[in-house]
């Protein structure tokens, strides 16, 4: 879904973000474009999850600025545009619910304070079910599922708010490879359907025929801003931001699981 002349959602202009006093990410530029699928990809550490928490308004800057859909992010309040998808573990918050009913908490940025949901809040919520393939698990406990399943109902969540922006935070890390392919197909749905999808990757797997464009990063700084690299480029060679015609689109095994560090997760 490129489009190099579509309108920017995204545009972060030097990027700079220190927790605890120590520099996390330094000037970073990045524009997303309306339809893009970028990838966001790095070793462990690199920042790429603190950059996209920087985005979203998760993480303060310490310089810098982000606008969304044009909007100085802190005057952003179009929240519905938005879907944020974080790595599994948080789909309940430790208290028991079905399927359905966390994805359907995706709906509450729709509605209004107290307001019971209506026909449009559960075809989204179906909709979004069928998208992920969990429409015949809607009444099960989230917590008897696998871990792949659990990260397609966060998923599941996102979709049924309806945004136009979806952020996902590794979301095939430590999944096994049903899951990977069940997540690559609600991906393409969503892609197809127009959605920008802003994918932070350590691992491409199954994902990478949908990406447009990879984004890596190495000690806080974007080290490189074009087409998909292999899995040495990403966490070995230093290319540049502007080199955007020296690798071929290629992507090493879907299978290696992460470690991650416990205050930055490991990003």
């Amino acid at each position: 879904m490129l489009n190099a002349a579509g309108t920017p959602v995204v545009e972060a202009r030097d990027v700079t973000v220190a927790i605890g006093g120590r520099p996390v990410l330094r000037g970073n530029d990045l524009i997303v474009r309306q339809g893009e699928f970028v990838a966001l990809m790095g070793a462990n550490g690199s920042g790429k999850s603190t950059l996209v928490r920087a985005l979203i308004g998760l993480r303060p800057l310490t310089q810098g600025s982000v606008l969304l859909f044009g909007t100085p992010l802190h005057d952003f309040g179009d929240r519905h545009r938005i879907g944020f998808v974080p790595q599994r573990g948080t789909a309940t918050g430790g208290v028991p619910a079905s399927v359905r009913e966390v994805v359907s908490s995706g709906r509450l940025s729709r509605r209004r304070l107290l307001r019971p949901a209506g026909r449009a809040d559960r075809v989204a919520i179906e909709d979004a079910l069928e998208v992920v393939g969990l429409a015949d698990k809607a009444g099960d406990g989230v917590s008897t599922l696998s871990g792949g399943q659990q990260q397609r109902v966060l998923i599941a969540r996102a979709l049924a708010g309806e945004p136009e922006l979806f952020f996902l935070d590794e979301p095939t890390a430590g999944v096994d490879l049903p899951n990977q392919l069940a997540l690559a197909d609600a991906l393409r749905t969503l892609s197809g359907r127009g959605a920008t999808v802003v994918l932070v990757a350590h691992e491409l797997g199954p994902l990478e025929p949908l990406v447009d464009r990879a984004v890596v990063m190495r000690d806080g700084r974007i080290a490189y801003d074009g087409i998909p690299l292999s899995h040495e480029d990403v966490h070995g060679h230093h290319h540049p931001v502007d080199a955007r015609h020296d690798h071929a689109p290629h992507v090493g095994s879907p299978f290696d699981t992460m470690s991650h560090d416990p205050q930055e997760g490991g990003r």
